[in-house]
This record gives structure tokens, C-alpha cells and sequence, in this order.
């Protein structure tokens, strides 16, 4: 079973792949879209679903610190509701509070520079939204 993870944002979205056993989280690409510009997304992310022979598609879902949904992730289920549409796969929904802000803690203490951390901070986010995921399916 291949996942696809996803770190959708307003302009970005971060994507990993799972290896074909559903073990390993690697990320893969960042799309970049225009502001809010969800078909694009949409096009972008099913060539990668077709590419990559996807079976399901994990996606991280925004919450609010105290677990109520906010503008942020009405959007993202927005974009959940587009992909089901379009792609007939099930989505997954994974609380990704503080995601984005690990990724970029280690990307710090990791002495990356700040140009780089930009480029690769949403495809990190999407291997942590997948990996997590996956950990929890090995229990």
C-alpha cells in the first residue's frame, strides 16, 4: 500500500510518498501554486498520485491550539473534498499542530540556511504528517 502525504498551505504544498510496504515516509516535492489556487494543486497533485501509484492519500489538517477548526482547515477540507472528487481515493486526516514549527527547529539547530529552510520546509512537513501516520498503522 503506497500513501501520499500532503502539507497543503495557501501557496505550497508539501509532498511525500510512503515506499510501497507503507513504512517509510520521503518527501518529494514542494508544489507552488498562485494564492489559494486549490486547481492547480488539484492537477499538480494528481499527476504525482498516477506517477507514484498512490493507494491512499494522508493530509494534515490544521487545527487550532485548542482542537477547534479554524479558516485554515475549512480550506484544507475544502481541498480534501476536491481530491476525493477527483481522485476517488480515501483521504486521511492527521492533527498537524506544530508540524511546520518542529520541522523548522531542526532545520535551525541543524544549521541549514534560511534560503534553503524556506525551499524545503513544506516537504518536510508533509514526510512528518506521513511518517507519523504510518508509525501509528505499526502498532
Amino acid at each position: 500500500m503506497r500513501y501520499l502525504g500532503l502539507d497543503l498551505g495557501n501557496r505550497t504544498c508539501g509532498v511525500a510518498v510512503s515506499d510501497s510496504l507503507g513504512i517509510v515516509a520521503t518527501g518529494v516535492d514542494t508544489i507552488r501554486f498562485g494564492e489559494k489556487d486549490l486547481q492547480k494543486a488539484l492537477e499538480c497533485v494528481k499527476m504525482i498520485i498516477v506517477e507514484k501509484a498512490v493507494d491512499k492519500i494522508v493530509m494534515g489538517l490544521p487545527k487550532n491550539m485548542d482542537g477547534s477548526l479554524g479558516f485554515q482547515a475549512e480550506y484544507v477540507l475544502s481541498f480534501k473534498q476536491m481530491l476525493e472528487d477527483a481522485c476517488g481515493l480515501e483521504v486521511i486526516m492527521v492533527d498537524e499542530r506544530l508540524t511546520t514549527s518542529q520541522v523548522l527547529k531542526v532545520m535551525i539547530d541543524g544549521d541549514v540556511s534560511r534560503a534553503k529552510r524556506k525551499q524545503s520546509v513544506d516537504k518536510l512537513a508533509a514526510v512528518v504528517i506521513l511518517q507519523s501516520y504510518l508509525d501509528r498503522l505499526s502498532r
